[in-house]
C-alpha cells in the first residue's frame, strides 16, 4: 500500500482570475526579455525634462509669464486700471518738493494700484507691466519665427544642394555674421520704420513692433543656417535618403519630408535659446529709443521712461518693476534652453 509522503512545505492555492501577473511579480529574467517601450524623441527629452527640478521650474516661470501677458486685459481689468489711462491730480503725484513724483501711498504696491504708479503720468505700473509683456514677448517670438524659418530653410539647402548654392548662401552667411549686429540694427531700424509708414503695418503701435520683428528676424538666421547645414552635410548620404531618391522623390520632397524633420531637435534647442536673445534685444532697443515708443508698453520702454526723465534716482521701484521681470523672463528662458538642449542631446552635456 502506498502512502503519501508528507508535504515539505505550504502551498498556497489562489483562485485563476485571468489578470496578468502584477510588474512587481516579475522575475529578473522576465523583465529583461520584456520589449522595451518605444518613444519618440519629443517624448524621450519630456520624460528627461521632467526629472531635473531647475528644468521644471523654469518652464513653470515660463508659463506663468506667457500666461500673464495673454492674460493681460483680464488682469487689468480685475485691478480697475488700463495701462493708457494718466493720474497727474495732487492726491496721487507731488506738486511740491518732487513735481511728478508718486506720493507714499502710490509709489509702492497697494489695493488700489497692485505694483503703484509710474511717476510724471501716473500710469498704472502693473497695467503697463503686463501689457507691456504682451509687447516684449510678441515681438521676441515672431522674430524668432522668422530667424528658424529662413535659417531652417536655408541651411538645409545649402547642405543639401551643395556646390553653387551652398558657395552662395555660405558667403551671406558669413556676410550677416561679420557685421556688428546691434549697430546694423540701430542704423536701420528708423530707415525701416520710415519706410513702413506708409504701408498697413505703420498703422499705430504696429509699426514700431513689425519693424523689430522684420529687423531682429532677418538679421538672426544665419547661426542657425549655419548648423542645420552642418547636420544637413551627414544627413544626406543616409540610407533613407538614398531610398527616398531611388522611389523617384523630388529634390524638395527629400529636403522638406526627408532632411528637415531629422533636424528640427537642433532646431528647437536654438529657438528656445533665441527667444531671451530676442527680449533683451528688444528691451536694448526701446531703451535705446529706436524700439517702441510711448504710450505703447514694453518693458524696454518702461526702462527707458525710468532714465529718460532721472525717475530712478527718486522713484528706484519703478526702475525695478520691470527691470526685475526682464531677469527673470530672460533667465527662466536661458535655464528652459539648456534643459532642451540637455533633453534632445544628453551627449553634448558631458563634454
Amino acid at each position: 500500500m502506498n502512502r503519501a509522503e508528507p508535504l515539505t512545505q505550504l502551498q498556497s492555492v489562489e483562485p485563476n482570475t485571468g489578470s496578468p501577473p502584477l510588474p512587481s511579480a516579475m522575475t529578473p529574467e522576465s523583465r529583461a526579455a520584456a520589449p522595451a517601450e518605444a518613444r519618440s524623441l519629443l517624448a524621450t527629452a519630456w520624460l528627461r525634462i521632467r526629472r531635473s527640478k531647475i528644468a521644471l521650474l523654469s518652464l513653470c516661470v515660463v508659463v506663468a509669464i506667457m500666461l500673464f501677458a495673454i492674460l493681460a486685459p483680464v488682469l487689468s481689468a480685475m485691478s480697475g486700471n488700463d495701462p493708457y489711462t494718466s493720474n497727474t491730480s495732487p492726491e496721487v503725484l507731488d506738486d511740491f518738493q518732487t513735481p511728478g513724483l508718486p506720493l507714499p501711498g502710490y509709489m509702492y504696491p497697494s489695493a488700489e494700484h497692485w505694483l503703484g504708479v509710474e511717476p510724471g503720468l501716473g500710469r498704472d505700473l502693473f497695467a503697463r507691466l503686463a501689457y507691456g509683456g504682451q509687447v516684449s514677448l510678441t515681438i521676441a517670438l515672431l522674430s524668432t519665427v522668422v530667424s528658424v524659418v529662413l535659417g531652417t530653410i536655408l541651411g538645409a539647402a545649402a547642405g543639401y544642394f551643395g556646390g553653387k548654392t551652398d558657395a552662395i548662401i555660405s558667403r551671406i552667411m558669413d556676410l550677416f555674421l561679420a557685421f556688428p549686429h546691434l549697430l546694423l540694427v540701430l542704423s536701420l531700424t528708423p530707415i525701416l520704420q520710415s519706410r513702413l509708414r506708409d504701408t498697413p503695418l505703420g498703422e499705430g503701435s504696429f509699426l514700431p513692433m513689425a519693424s523689430l520683428v522684420i529687423i531682429l528676424g532677418f538679421f538672426g538666421w544665419a547661426y542657425l543656417a549655419r548648423i542645420v547645414r552642418g547636420q544637413v552635410l551627414s544627413l544626406r548620404e543616409r540610407e533613407f535618403v538614398e531610398a527616398a531618391r531611388s522611389f523617384g522623390a523630388s529634390h524638395l520632397s527629400v529636403l522638406f519630408r526627408q532632411i528637415i524633420p531629422n533636424v528640427m531637435g537642433v532646431v528647437l534647442v536654438y529657438a528656445t535659446m533665441l527667444i531671451p536673445t530676442n527680449i533683451s534685444a528688444e528691451a536694448a532697443l526701446s531703451f535705446l529709443g529706436v524700439g517702441v515708443k510711448d504710450p505703447t508698453p514694453s518693458w524696454g520702454q518702461m526702462l527707458n521712461a525710468a532714465q529718460s526723465g532721472n525717475w530712478y534716482l527718486s522713484d528706484p521701484w519703478f526702475l525695478a518693476v520691470p527691470g526685475v521681470m526682464l531677469i527673470i523672463t530672460v533667465l527662466a528662458f536661458n535655464l528652459l534652453g539648456d534643459a532642451v538642449r540637455d533633453a534632445l542631446d544628453p551627449k553634448a552635456s558631458r563634454h
